[in-house]
């Protein structure tokens, strides 16, 4: 009887640790409803159940606001944003570890506070200007990339997080873009801007937050 009962353990167990979460992948400019929200088993006992906004402003008009629901990793949990001035990419991943616990969606950002740091943007072509950093921004940030011959940047503000985890190593490798982050006041001197590489930055992104 005892060996029954550790074979049926066993092979019950796999089912007993599986994670069940709400999951939304609505697209760029959908968001979770009950006709594009279901219930999924996650596939790694290392997962967590995820709500995720990711919005990006131009200047003040919001131009995208996506928010999805799914499984992820723990690494996955972020919440920061890179500022250049001109535009603001934000993120934030809320997890949890209980079934379906991933419910609710990811309240709006509130308005932020400048935290001390000052970087390098640029306004025009000149980008010797001071942009002072808000939230949990705490390093500065460089982005290049060559498009049609014309070498293309961008500098400003970005939260540790998405500097240091996953986040800049694959839209580096979906862009092919040059993006660099340092901890220092103006460490990020560069050269000319262009919003047209903070809409070819923002598709990767968007990829990397929807699957």
């Amino acid at each position: 009887m005892f060996f029954v009962t550790l074979i049926l353990g066993v092979w019950l167990l796999p089912k007993a640790n599986s994670l069940e979460c709400h999951e939304c992948l609505p697209g760029v400019y959908g968001n979770c409803n009950a006709t594009t929200t279901k219930t999924t088993t996650c596939a790694s006992e290392n997962n967590l159940c995820a709500a995720t906004r990711f919005t990006m402003f131009l200047g003040s008009f919001k131009l995208v606001d996506v928010k999805t629901k799914k499984c992820a990793l723990a690494q996955e949990c972020v919440q920061g944003s890179i500022n250049f001035g001109v535009g603001r990419i934000v993120t934030n991943t809320m997890c949890c570890n209980r079934s379906r616990c991933n419910d609710q969606d990811v309240p709006e950002a509130t308005s932020l506070s400048e935290n001390g740091r000052r970087c390098l943007s640029c306004e025009g072509r000149e980008c010797g200007r001071t942009l002072n950093c808000e939230k949990n921004e705490d390093y500065c940030i460089k982005s290049t990339m060559t498009k049609d011959e014309q070498k293309l940047t961008m500098k400003g503000c970005a939260s540790k997080l998405l500097c240091l985890n996953n986040t800049i190593a694959e839209i580096k490798q979906l862009t092919g873009a040059e993006i660099s982050c340092c901890h220092g006041d103006y460490c990020n001197s560069a050269s000319s801007i262009s919003a047209e590489l903070l809409l070819l930055l923002l598709l990767p992104l968007l990829s990397l937050i929807l699957f």
